[in-house]
């Protein structure tokens, strides 16, 4: 089973240079978990042979969003946070309401839960720091609950680099959103329930990025950050066959992330 998430910054954008068509015809994932779509699924004329197709738009037209596209029909389909979680955190400030904008999307399959998200960006003077503070421990506590039930995967722009290996300039970007301690911080918090990050299980080192900004060709240099993730609960390493980071793929400021598991689907 092949599962593939995507920031794809506007599934509209990518859809009309072709390249969301092409990564299905090269790849052929089981499930693909798109963050950013930017639509609701009236907007867009998508029929993918083979595919289910699942959206979580924002209230905000042109805003945020994700979506699952599956080979096989889910069990359940879960929107955001459970209520309980919602009214223990405040995910509403300044810039609007977290909650409002499709930023999680989970699939219940038999054995396992499949959960995309779109975390929110710090912003550049990092006043969505508090958010953060609120955000982070919302999908942890979220993730807890599903792993009661049955193993997690989840996937997505996180917005954070968890390490120094994660980005290409470290010493430069120490307290700059996404290296901010508080959101690595969130971000270990969130490993500590019981997830691996199924790429760094494998590889080791720096170089391997999954965003990288549209300025002085940073991409063509590879200057870039890995703030795309596929976690998952620990008692599925065993099946895991491989992940990995396909730069290659353009149409977005990201590329795909990936992780294969040696069972059908």
């Amino acid at each position: 089973m092949k599962i593939f998430s995507w920031n794809v910054n506007g599934i509209r954008a990518v859809l009309k240079k072709g390249a969301l068509q092409s990564f299905l015809d090269t790849h052929d994932p089981d499930i693909l978990c798109i963050q950013e779509t930017k639509a609701e699924r009236g907007q867009v004329d998508v029929d993918f042979e083979h595919y289910e197709e699942h959206w979580h738009s924002a209230e905000r037209k042109g805003y945020s969003g994700t979506a699952i596209f599956t080979k096989r029909a889910p069990e359940n389909v879960l929107y955001g946070f459970p209520d309980e979680i919602q009214s223990a955190h405040h995910l509403a400030d300044t810039y609007g309401d977290t909650t409002k904008e499709g930023r999680v999307l989970t699939l219940e399959f038999e054995g396992f839960f499949v959960s995309t998200v779109y975390t929110p960006n710090a912003k550049d003077d990092l006043s969505r720091i508090p958010m953060r503070r609120q955000w982070d421990p919302s999908y942890r506590e979220y993730v807890e609950l599903l792993q009661k039930q049955k193993p997690v995967i989840c996937c997505g722009d996180f917005n954070v680099a968890h390490t120094e290996d994660d980005l290409a300039r470290p010493k430069e970007n120490v307290g700059n959103k996404g290296f901010t301690e508080e959101e690595r911080n969130g971000f270990e918090s969130l490993l500590a329930t019981g997830l691996i990050d199924t790429f760094r299980s494998t590889h080791e080192g720096n170089g391997f990025y999954t965003w990288w900004s549209h300025w002085g060709q940073a991409r063509e240099r590879n200057v870039g950050w890995r703030i795309d993730y596929v976690l998952m609960s620990e008692s599925l390493t065993p099946i895991m066959k491989k992940a990995d980071i396909h730069a290659d793929v353009l149409g977005s400021d990201h590329c795909p992330v990936s992780v294969e598991l040696g069972i059908e689907f």
